[in-house]
C-alpha cells in the first residue's frame, strides 16, 4: 500500500516497515541523500571535531509548576522542560499558546500548567508533533480533547494510527486514540497566520516524519530529534530513520540558518549553526566508515567492535548502541546496491 502523499516526494523509504509505505529508489525532490551523495559530503578530516553546545542565552529560571525549567528565547518564546522530559518550545500570544512537541503523557498536566503561567500564557491552541515518538506526542490526547490543532507530517500521523514494536528492545507503542491523532497534516511546508513556518525534513534523520518549526522574528529553529543536543542520537530505522538521513537532514537544516540562528533540539542545550556544521562533519565520517564495513560483509557486532566513532567517544559517551542501530539502518537503504 502506498503512502498517502505525492509520489515525487518519496525517496528510498523503508520497505516493509511502515504498512503505508512502499519503497522507491531515488530522491525526485531534493529529499534524502543517495549513497553517492552522502559519501561525497562526508568530510574525511573531521577526526578532531567535537560538539560544542552554546549557552549564550538568558539564564534559565524555574517555573512554579513542579520545578519546571523555563528558558527565554524571546519576549514570548520559551523552552519549557518538565523534569526528565524532552525540551518543549512554547510561544505565547493573544490567541493562545503554540507548542512544538508535548512531552510524555505523564507530564502533560504539568506542562500545560507551566505554559499557562508563562508571560502571556494561556490555553494551548496549537501543537506540532516533530515526529511520532511518545516523548513528543504525550500531550496530544489532553490537548485534542480541549480542541487544539495538532499539526504533523502525514507520515507521523500514519505511525500514530498503528501499533509499533521496536525489534531491538521489544518496546511496544499502542496507536493513539482518534482524538489524539494529528488533525492537520502536510507534506512539504506550511505557514501559520502568525508568520511561523514549518516544513518536512525528508531525509529521514530520526524517523520518516521529522519536521522543523521556524520562528523568524526570534530567529529560532525548533527541530525535535532531527538534531541531538547531547550524547549519541537514536536512529529509529524501524520507522524510516537512518544515519545517511542524519547527514542529509543536518545539511538541509543548515540552509535554513545563519550564524545567529538558535536551534532548539528535543534533547540538550540550544545550539548554533556551527554546531550543526560540526555534527554534519562528524556523522559524515561515521557514515563513511559504517558503509565500508557494510560493503566488506561485516555485521552489527563487528561494526561495534571496529570502533568507528573512537575519536568522538570521550566527548559523546559510550557509542555501542548508536553504532549498532546506525549500522542496521544501512540495510534498508544500501543493501540492494552494497
Amino acid at each position: 500500500m502506498l503512502l498517502a502523499q505525492p509520489q515525487n516526494l518519496i525517496d528510498s523509504t523503508v520497505s516493509g516497515v511502515n504498512p503505508s509505505i512502499e519503497k522507491t529508489n531515488v530522491d525526485q525532490a531534493g529529499g534524502r541523500p543517495t549513497r553517492r551523495h552522502v559519501l561525497k559530503t562526508a568530510i574525511g578530516g573531521a577526526a578532531g571535531v567535537f560538539l560544542r553546545p552554546v549557552f549564550g542565552l538568558a539564564a534559565s529560571t524555574q517555573g512554579a509548576s513542579q520545578g519546571v525549567a523555563v528558558q527565554p528565547l524571546g519576549d514570548r518564546l520559551f523552552i519549557v522542560q518538565v523534569p526528565g522530559e524532552a525540551n518543549v518550545v512554547a510561544q505565547t500570544g493573544s490567541d493562545g499558546v503554540l507548542l512544538v512537541d508535548g512531552g510524555s503523557a505523564g507530564a502533560s498536566n504539568a506542562l500545560t500548567k507551566a505554559v499557562a503561567a508563562l508571560p502571556g500564557g494561556g490555553p494551548v491552541r496549537t501543537i506540532f508533533n516533530t515526529h511520532w515518538h511518545p516523548e513528543q506526542t504525550g500531550s496530544n490526547e489532553l490537548l485534542g480533547k480541549a480542541g487544539a490543532t495538532i499539526i504533523a507530517h502525514e507520515n507521523t500521523r500514519l505511525w500514530l494510527t498503528t501499533d509499533v514494536t521496536w525489534p531491538w528492545d521489544g518496546r511496544r507503542f499502542k496507536r493513539l486514540p482518534k482524538i489524539a491523532q494529528p488533525n492537520k497534516t502536510f507534506y512539504t511546508t506550511g505557514k501559520l497566520d502568525s508568520g511561523v513556518r514549518y516544513g518536512y525534513i525528508p531525509d529521514a534523520a530520526h524517523t520518516d516524519g521529522d519536521l522543523y518549526v521556524h520562528f523568524p522574528n526570534e530567529n529560532v529553529l525548533a527541530v525535535g530529534d532531527a538534531v541531538c543536543g547531547e550524547g549519541w542520537p537514536v536512529v529509529d530505522w524501524w520507522t524510516g530513520g537512518w544515519i545517511g538521513g542524519m547527514v542529509g537532514g543536518l545539511q538541509r537544516l543548515l540552509t535554513l540558518t545563519d550564524a545567529e540562528t538558535r536551534i532548539a533540539p528535543a534533547r540538550g542545550p540550544v545550539l548554533r549553526r556551527s554546531d550543526l556544521e560540526t555534527q554534519s562533519e562528524m556523522y559524515g565520517v561515521i557514515y563513511d566508515r559504517l558503509t565500508k564495513l557494510l560493503n566488506s560483509g561485516r555485521g552489527p557486532s563487528e561494526a561495534v567492535a571496529a570502533r568507528p566513532t573512537k575519536e568522538f567517544d570521550a566527548r559523546m559517551g559510550n557509542p555501542d548502541e548508536f553504532v549498532r542501530r546506525a549500522f542496521e539502518s544501512l540495510w534498508a537503504y544500501l543493501s540492494p546496491d552494497a
